[in-house]
């Protein structure tokens, strides 16, 4: 071949939002990003996608690449890549009828059930442009210093949307036909390929697995893979689900390299001779090496573990594994902040994209180094006291149970989230290799620490969960989410959960799975439990084990297990349960638990508990504010609803615990507040690690009461103002449908926001901005 690779990972390409910094200043904060995960040891690094014309954008001034301009933008990236020895592609990518803009063109009209407007069906002198624009946009990429491109042919997008009659309705020569449905991204490759000449860099991602109805089946997945080489492909990625496929594909519930078999079956079959890539869910060196020595494929692609360790390679080539940071593919600061017009970062690493303004300097005069006592080993105290040392300060750490980690102790029981082991194995390494003074089983005072003269005391003691006035709650019967998850107190088999957010949730997917989660839940504090084994997994999400059903869909459908327990969900505010959960995964939780047999109402008002079970008057309107406001309208005169049940947990919230604070202040101390003592809410590790960081980041000129946080952009601002006025929207129409019996109509598609569900000053704004 024309280039070598200096080891066989491949950082895989996810959007960021950094790549549109340059819109009106450089792409300096891009460059540092990237330069810092070349400086790690990555192979190859394919960016976020760009856009080869208008159109393709994701949203209004999203990142293009169709001028000589542009391409001038993207030198200093690829410039400090290469100075790290890396090397660098830039992922072309039409986002087709995924578009967030009224610009959206695809190969038919055809609306994607998470988009916000109808595409334009692309005439064919329009399917010529665009192939064009594809192609100029990878000359370009050449002409600023990158040394390839990748297609973006999977997930959904443009090339996607021709390829399966799913999406494509044509009758003419890019329609009909299989050859002439996948003329479009054959072409762009053959015409790629002449124009940027031989000795560049070409992946295609390849769709291989569609999770939809009628989409490609596995002869025409060869068939394009085919096709693809013969035109001039240098490897093949692996593309696994379109984004409107009901199916997880890189949330932590889908096991490790949980797609890693479907490569291979391109690889065994002799279709292609060149290096196919294969991706998701694998986060750690050892699982990619496994991935390799099994022949799944030639080359490892990973995106969102180097958000979380930019050193992860340089950490296993020298043997320190046990060092890494590892990526528990929650999506909570990555992809559930693209979709919400955030800078994407990560829960476990809040340096990841802001990588010019958040770093941990070591502190150079003596004089200014600290003596810092931290109170509590959460989330938040843990990063607080290993970024502090780390930059020289002398840092003491109390906690009063006999382990550190906090509620992730809890976490990593919830079948799906066991990655939360090796995040409490990093920062139990983070304080050995820091140097951090660490006191178990010792709960601090006010005394304790004011007569010991430190400098500054951070009280990260996170909070007490909140117990709500109801009649009965005192009832034997009932238990706090804690004795469960955390004390192992005995559970019935028929089970009300009063509370349903993200803790609620977590607590149902617990109780509804079996025993042998159980026993490898409790094999030990510091022991990740054995990865789940896939065939389980495949059959709950209805995935085609052996990918020969169209789409790779399994005959028959989804096949779950049976629950462990009959579980019911109750919360008092009414509409959907789990709305608070993530922007990416929510649905992913809501599924699995329905698929589970649980029962949700929302709405309800708690009448009291006996021994009986939990009766409940429920309210009728779904349009009300929700709340405490909302049960009025279940009527004082309504008979209550029996929920019969042996066991009720109680999830109804948290408080913070500051039961410290006030004596510190009083006696003089500079006390600071982070994680789940400065606001409880829901749990929220990735605030507080975040919010622990950067105070550990500027302690020495921080003011107490400050608090640090990852700052909001303008973008950010205008989608929760558009997302406001369309939740506003929904139920005023919720309500006029309860009271005009003609209804209103449904302006919302599952799953997405609408431009019809927002106010004139909305779309003009979010039009403008970029949403």
């Amino acid at each position: 071949g024309f280039v070598t690779l200096r080891n066989r990972a491949i950082m895989g390409s996810m959007h960021t939002g950094l790549e549109e910094t340059g819109l009106f200043h450089g792409l300096e904060r891009m460059a540092a990003f990237y330069a810092e995960r070349a400086r790690g040891g990555v192979g190859l690094i394919v960016t976020g996608g760009i856009s080869p014309n208008d159109a393709g954008r994701g949203y209004p001034f999203a990142a293009k690449m169709s001028t000589a301009s542009e391409a001038r933008h993207h030198e200093v990236v690829t410039k400090a890549v290469h100075e790290e020895g890396g090397r660098i592609a830039m992922q072309v990518l039409h986002t087709g009828r995924y578009a967030y803009h009224p610009f959206a063109v695809g190969p038919s009209a055809v609306k994607a059930p998470i988009g916000w407007v109808t595409p334009s069906a692309l005439s064919g002198a329009q399917v010529e442009r665009t192939i064009d624009d594809y192609v100029r946009s990878a000359v370009l990429a050449k002409q600023a210093g990158y040394d390839g491109v990748e297609v973006m042919g999977s997930e959904g997008y443009l090339i996607n949307q021709f390829i399966v009659t799913h999406t494509n309705k044509r009758d003419d020569e890019w329609g009909g036909s299989y050859a002439n449905r996948m003329r479009f991204p054959v072409e762009i490759v053959r015409r790629t390929r002449e124009a940027v000449g031989p000795d560049f860099i070409i992946m295609y991602r390849l769709s291989m697995l569609d999770l939809i109805p009628d989409g490609s089946s596995w002869s025409e997945v060869e068939t394009l893979a085919q096709a693809v080489e013969d035109a001039g492909a240098t490897l093949i990625n692996t593309g696994i689900g379109w984004h409107e496929a009901r199916v997880p594909t890189i949330a932590t519930k889908v096991p490790r390299a949980g797609f890693s078999w479907v490569t291979r079956k391109l690889k065994l079959s002799g279709a292609v001779k060149l290096p196919l890539v294969t991706t998701n869910r694998i986060n750690m060196p050892s699982t990619a090496e496994e991935v390799l020595a099994r022949g799944d494929a030639d080359l490892v692609s990973m995106a969102r573990p180097f958000l979380a360790d930019p050193a992860l390679l340089a950490k296993a080539m020298e043997g320190r594994e046990a060092e890494i940071n590892t990526c528990i593919g929650c999506n909570q600061a990555c992809l559930d902040h693209t979709f919400q017009a955030k800078q994407a970062s990560c829960l476990v690493n809040p340096r990841a994209g802001y990588e010019t303004s958040l770093n941990y300097t070591p502190v150079q005069d003596s004089s200014k180094r600290l003596k810092v006592a931290v109170v509590g080993a959460g989330p938040a105290g843990l990063a607080f006291a290993t970024v502090a040392a780390e930059r020289g300060h002398a840092v003491t750490l109390f906690e009063a149970s006999d382990v550190v980690g906090g509620q992730f102790n809890m976490a990593k029981r919830v079948p799906g989230k066991e990655e939360f082991y090796e995040t409490i194995r990093y920062f139990r390494n983070q304080l050995q290799l820091t140097g951090v003074d660490v006191r178990l089983s010792t709960r601090a005072t006010s005394d304790s620490l004011l007569a010991s003269g430190y400098d500054h005391v951070v009280i990260a003691t996170g909070i007490v969960p909140r117990t709500p006035k109801i009649p009965g709650i005192d009832h034997p019967k009932v238990l706090s989410y804690i004795d469960v998850l955390a004390r192992n107190a005995p559970v019935g088999q028929s089970v009300a959960i009063i509370g349903a957010g993200g803790i609620g949730f977590d607590v149902a997917e617990y109780l509804t799975h079996g025993a042998a989660h159980a026993a490898s839940a409790a094999a030990g504090p510091d022991q990740m439990p054995p990865p789940p084994p896939l065939t389980p997994f495949l059959q709950e999400w209805g995935i085609d084990a052996a990918n020969e059903q169209r789409g790779g869909l399994r005959e028959g459908g989804a096949a779950p297990p049976p629950p462990a327990r009959s579980v019911t969900l109750l919360q008092r505010k009414p509409g959907k349960l789990g709305a608070t959960l993530g922007k990416t995964t929510g649905w992913i939780h809501r599924a699995g638990l329905k698929s589970r047999g649980v029962n949700m109402i929302g709405g309800v008002e708690y009448v009291g508990i006996d021994d009986e079970g939990v009766r409940v008057r429920v309210n009728a309107s779904k349009g009300g504010k929700g709340g405490r406001k909302g049960e009025a309208a279940a009527g004082a005169d309504a008979p209550p609803t029996l929920i019969p049940c042996d066991t009720v947990i109680v999830c109804a919230g948290q408080e913070p615990q500051r039961e410290l604070v006030d004596e510190l202040r009083a006696g003089g101390a500079n006390v600071h507040l982070i994680g789940g003592a400065e606001r409880a809410g829901e749990l929220d590790a990735k605030r507080a690690i975040d919010q622990g960081s950067r105070l550990a980041a500027q302690i020495e000129t921080t003011k107490p009461g400050t608090v640090h946080e990852a700052p909001l952009t303008l973008s950010a601002h205008v989608y929760s103002y558009v997302t406001r006025q369309s939740a506003a929207s929904s139920s005023r129409r919720a309500a006029c449908s309860q009271s005009c019996s003609s209804g209103a109509p449904r302006a919302l598609t599952s799953g997405a926001l609408s431009f019809n569900a927002v106010s004139p000053s909305a779309k003009v704004i979010a039009t403008i901005i970029g949403y």
